[in-house]
């Protein structure tokens, strides 16, 4: 691994990413945001380059200036709220997007391909931001039987503290007034801090032939919103409220859906279980049930702590 370029370099995971990456090979990030990419750059020391995935040019000229061997497609808008409410934006950058970076891939000769996925693509999809992401899924194990270049993703649940994410919210609501709002006090999610999400690209990344065609991910734990909220209240003397629901949210995350069971597998790696989706295939040991966030493990009240405590510095922000 050489030459490596990094959709959506700038943001959150692109920049944890590149710090790790930049140890195996060259790595350029890529991004629309030319003041920020530049900073994520400098703060990380990778080279960057202009890259808007909704510009099939503007990808072209980026694999063709990188020449890379890999590519991290971490470009994506992942609000669920204003996917909702501008639905051709989200389509447009993940879905279109994305197979801007397939195509421009295939053209060039690019050995791997890594979509980077979320647990709401998992069915039974609610939300135009998990519609998209699946679609990206379903194109790129679909892209991989179609071409020279191995394509798989990774899915997981929330990155804590990532960009526009809900603890970065619910910090600064602390600050500013002391009451958190929460629009879903009685939901649960999983969860995972960057350094996990990391290490499941690199795992991916390691082993192509896992992920060629397939969708990989890994056992995480869950928990309830509103049991992050008390813990997070007991510690810093604030309160909470219950506020109106967003549009698009659903009660509990998926890992693995119901329909995806049977197409699932399970591996162990660095004694972690991992799951492997293999989609439309039907295997002979399929999982025994769909992995939701309520299902799983839940984190402790000293886990959640660790998480509330420990925001990874003034970029979370």
């Amino acid at each position: 691994m050489s030459r490596i370029l990094i959709t959506g370099g700038s943001g959150f995971l692109g920049r944890e990413l590149a710090s790790v990456l930049r140890d195996r090979g060259e790595v350029t990030i890529g991004a629309r945001n030319q003041k920020q990419l530049q900073a994520a750059a400098r703060s990380v020391g990778v080279d960057a380059t202009p890259l808007d995935v909704c510009n099939m040019e503007s990808v072209r000229d980026a694999v063709n200036l990188v020449r890379p061997e890999v590519i991290v497609h971490a470009a994506a808008t992942k609000f669920v709220d204003l996917a909702e409410k501008q639905p051709m934006e989200c389509i447009d950058v993940n879905v279109l997007g994305s197979q801007n970076v397939a195509r421009a891939a295939v053209d060039s000769g690019v050995q791997v391909v890594l979509g980077v996925s979320t647990d709401k693509a998992a069915p039974p999809a609610y939300n135009i931001y998990g519609l998209s992401k699946s679609m990206m899924e379903r194109m790129f194990v679909s892209m991989s039987a179609r071409s020279e270049t191995s394509f798989g993703c990774v899915r997981y649940g929330n990155v804590a503290w990532s960009t526009g994410s809900v603890l970065p919210i619910w910090k600064r609501m602390i600050e500013t007034s002391g009451v958190i709002e929460s629009t879903g006090s009685e939901m649960s999610r999983f969860f995972f801090v960057v350094n996990e999400a990391v290490e499941l690209i690199t795992t991916a990344l390691d082993n192509p032939e896992l992920v060629d065609g397939k969708i990989l991910s890994r056992e995480m734990k869950g928990a309830l919103m509103n049991r992050v909220l008390d813990i997070w209240c007991a510690e810093t003397g604030a309160a909470w409220i219950k506020t109106a629901g967003r549009p698009g949210d659903r009660p509990e995350e998926y890992l693995i859906g119901d329909s995806e069971r049977r197409s699932t597998s399970t591996i162990d790696i660095n004694s972690l279980t991992h799951y492997v989706i293999t989609p439309n295939a039907i295997l002979d040991d399929p999982l025994p049930s769909a992995v939701s966030s309520r299902g799983v493990s839940q984190l402790t009240d000293d886990e959640i702590l660790n998480i509330l405590l420990a925001p990874p510095g003034p970029e979370y922000l």
